[in-house]
């Protein structure tokens, strides 16, 4: 399965035990994006948890009047944390910078797997845990830049 070896090079999942890989690996999906394709819509429910491969995507922070990047995230980053979420719409737009590819697992299925495998799961929460950290700091930093605060 070539999602396998993906998911053993991958920053995010290394580490992990050979069962949770091969886990992983029977619901990872290959995704592609175009140029500027919008990979998630802002206050859409977020569907899909996503391993980027290659190319960028930015987190950006969308208005009616203003979009603005958050964070551009680079091969080996995830994003998509939301739909391991129940009932939790998306809270930033996710863009690809360029041509970009991914491994794509249905976030239903992920949240499934984590609540059988709770060693799994108990990794996956850790791991998210500072993605999520790592997306207020620069949510935080970008608004501190905004207000003229040196950073």
């Amino acid at each position: 399965m070539p999602q396998t070896q993906a998911l053993r090079e991958h920053a995010f999942t290394q580490g992990l035990t050979d069962s949770q890989i091969e886990c992983l690996a029977r619901i990872a999906m290959p995704a592609a994006f175009e140029e500027d394709e919008v990979i998630f819509l802002d206050g859409a429910r977020s569907r899909h948890f996503y391993l980027l491969q290659t190319g960028s995507v930015v987190v950006e922070l969308r208005t009616p009047q203003y979009v603005m990047t958050v964070q551009a995230l680079e091969p080996g980053s995830v994003f998509g944390w939301s739909s391991l979420l129940d009932d939790q719409d998306t809270l930033f737009q996710v863009r690809a910078r360029g041509a970009s590819t991914a491994l794509q697992i249905d976030g239903a299925t992920l949240k499934a797997e984590c609540l059988r495998n709770t060693e799994l799961g108990a990794e996956f929460l850790h791991r998210i845990l500072g993605v999520v950290a790592g997306r207020v700091k620069a949510t935080e930093l970008r608004f501190a830049e905004m207000c003229g605060v040196k950073v």
